[in-house]
């Protein structure tokens, strides 16, 4: 028989977490108890029991003087505020993964968004998750479990909705029902909180089992994750679930058999032990002990090695990790990002999860010094490899401007994009491109020697195609009157041209203002954002005529409705000729003071009366709005009598 043994078997950082607390409550506490067992593991339970830490049904049911451990599964928020109105002490367990889901279940449930939680509803952790829900929540454990409900609630289909998951839900399950509530709910947010221990579990049980005879899982019969990885490996063969060494005897091995065993998240080191003293005695005496692989499996980490680890600190100057080895982790400040700006404390949170990369292993210390920048590189540039060869279109940010070109950060990996390759326009100063969140297509990806790589990008080639995508959207759409919204491209003498999307729409000088202007600069520049409207459209020759004048703001709008025939105003006169002059009634309006209209008495030469810039009172006696034409009267006004004017 040979044994292969899951790395990942055993106890995950939360429950470790959380049974080395309760242990050490124990010790600093005179009476300790915990919410529920505090992990689902019997011989973990039975141990606590053997130094007074007993489980309780709830918190009504703490003894007075006692402390309560709140387990890694979590309470509710009303359990939080249960013992803090009667000032119970309390040690809070709860993994940090699952405290982070109780964090975006309370938020998005204040703000009114529908809460979704795929879990067991009976599950103590799902338990708290909706007890931090401000209107409740609504629970399923499976995708035919939330067809149903999508059917019988479709009511709320178009409202805010949040989905989340059990840490240690099913993970194909999850792919399954994410994919569908997408299509179902037209405003959802999905967060995934299955824990990544749990998620490279059940992904390791999968690949073991599928090339095992026989698989073995260790741990309780009323463990979740325990449960699932019993059965995701009973999909590809046959699957024994024990709690303890004492359950194996009754299950025969085939010496031709690949036996493969994985633990729970909540199995203990001790009952691993106990499972490899028994299966030792299944193997012959020139083959490997189950100790021995055990051993083997659990050896030290190396550099080069790919690790996951979880925050546990933070310093201004780098960040603790526990990745599951004797060691303590670091991760320096430069080997976390290349942002000399950037604060750690934006970038990771104690209780994250980051897969890392191993730099430098001091096993006389204890100590592991690790890299993520590294790691991201690494993998970046597998996703650039590829982007090369599909012609994927690749996100990144344009992080300096060099000679002949820009650079630009995508998956941590540095692109050159040639200027010419940079924007659909010559782009006179390319320090502007600085800083920008661009698209672009890999052109090249080559060996340079000495292990780097020439790759060279263009934003160019996604452009073009978003200008075109554009391009044609509009020519559908596009009709007589509707309304758009664009910036100006750029300035002729005969009017502005503006960026509708994909296609250019010329606003001529006539249009921009109801004033006589002499060119368009004076109404509009280059980059300003203006709300045009189609006037006509040429489809043969994709020419776009745009309007632009508010018709409120039209001054012989502004007249037929304030200035009628008859109404007396001071207006300014804007030029003299022979036989009158011209005053400004209001901006844009022009009216005509005949010669004779000026006076009274016989004027020969208007000059001697009026002069431009003069501001006079004068009536108005004629507007021909066909014609655009308003005749003044100051001699109108000057001929009024008193008496008239008293009886005004």
């Amino acid at each position: 028989m040979q044994i292969k043994i899951a790395k990942t078997a055993g106890f995950c950082f939360g429950v470790d977490r959380a049974v080395k607390m309760t242990f050490q409550a124990a010790k600093s506490h005179p009476r300790t108890v915990t919410l529920g067992p505090i992990i689902h593991n019997p011989q973990i339970v039975e141990q606590l029991a053997k130094i007074g830490v007993h489980a309780v049904g709830g918190p009504e049911e703490i003894p007075q003087g006692a402390t309560a451990v709140i387990r890694s599964h979590g309470v509710a928020q009303s359990v939080y505020d249960y013992l803090q109105k009667l000032r119970i002490p309390y040690i809070d367990a709860t993994c940090p993964f699952v405290a982070k889901i109780h964090q975006i279940v309370k938020e998005y449930s204040e703000k009114g968004y529908h809460i979704l939680v795929a879990g067991d509803r009976n599950h103590p952790e799902v338990e708290g998750i909706v007890g931090f829900c401000k209107n409740g929540a609504t629970v399923f454990k499976s995708l035919d479990e939330l067809k149903i409900i999508a059917n019988d609630k479709g009511n709320w289909k178009n409202d805010p909705t949040v989905l989340v998951a059990q840490t240690t839900f099913h993970t194909q399950e999850w792919r399954k029902s994410a994919f569908f509530a997408k299509k179902v709910y037209t405003n959802l947010i999905i967060f995934d909180t299955i824990c990544n221990a749990t998620e490279m579990r059940q992904q390791e049980a999968v690949i073991l089992a599928k090339e095992s005879d026989q698989m073995v899982v260790i741990g309780g019969k009323n463990s979740s994750n325990t449960v699932k990885l019993a059965d995701i490996c009973s999909q590809f063969c046959p699957t024994i679930h024990i709690e303890k060494a004492s359950e194996l005897p009754h299950f025969n091995f085939s010496t031709d058999f690949l036996v493969g065993v994985t633990a729970g998240a909540s199995t203990p080191a001790c009952i691993i032990k106990e499972v490899q003293e028994t299966m030792s005695e299944f193997i012959t005496n020139d083959e490997l002990s189950f100790g021995e692989m055990l051993d083997q499996s659990f050896k030290s980490t190396y550099n080069g090695k790919k690790e996951t680890g979880v925050v546990v600190g933070i310093t201004p100057t780098e960040v603790q990790v526990d990745i599951g080895t004797k060691h303590t982790g670091y991760v320096p400040l430069n080997e976390l990002t290349d942002d000399p700006n950037a604060k750690i404390e934006d970038l990771v949170k104690v209780g994250d999860e980051i897969e890392l990369l191993v730099v430098r292993v001091n096993d006389v210390e204890g100590t592991v010094v690790l890299s993520k920048k590294r790691l991201d590189a690494i993998a970046g540039m597998m996703k650039v490899q590829e982007a090369a060869e599909s012609g994927e279109i690749l996100e990144g940010n344009v992080i300096e401007a060099v000679k002949g070109g820009v650079i630009v950060s995508c998956n941590g990996v540095r692109v050159f994009v040639p200027a010419s390759q940079a924007s659909l326009s010559r782009v006179e100063n390319l320090e502007e491109l600085v800083k920008q969140h661009v698209s672009l297509r890999i052109l090249e990806c080559k060996d340079a020697g000495r292990g780097r790589k020439r790759i060279i990008g263009s934003m160019k080639s996604v452009l073009k195609e978003q200008r075109k995508a554009q391009e044609e959207a509009f020519w559908q759409s596009v009709e007589i009157g509707k309304k758009y919204t664009g910036a100006v491209k750029s300035l002729t003498s005969y009017g502005a041209f503006v960026d509708l999307g994909g296609v250019d729409g010329m606003v001529h000088i006539s249009e921009l203002s109801w004033n006589r202007i002499k060119h368009p600069s004076e109404v509009v520049n280059i980059g300003e954002v203006l709300e045009v409207y189609i006037k006509d459209i040429d489809t043969e020759k994709h020419k776009i005529s745009l309007g632009y004048k508010n018709e409120k703001d039209n001054p012989w709008e502004i007249l037929k409705n304030e200035y009628p025939v008859g109404t007396v105003s001071k207006v300014k006169i804007v030029s003299v000729t022979t036989f009158g002059a011209f005053a400004q009634i209001i901006p844009g309006i022009d009216g005509l003071i005949h010669i004779s209209q000026i006076s009274s008495e016989r004027v020969n030469k208007v000059s001697d009366v009026l002069n431009v810039g003069d501001e006079v009172e004068a009536k108005i006696t004629e507007i021909d709005f066909e014609k655009k034409r308003v005749s003044l009267s100051m001699r109108a006004v000057n001929e009024a009598t008193p008496e008239s004017e008293e009886a005004e």
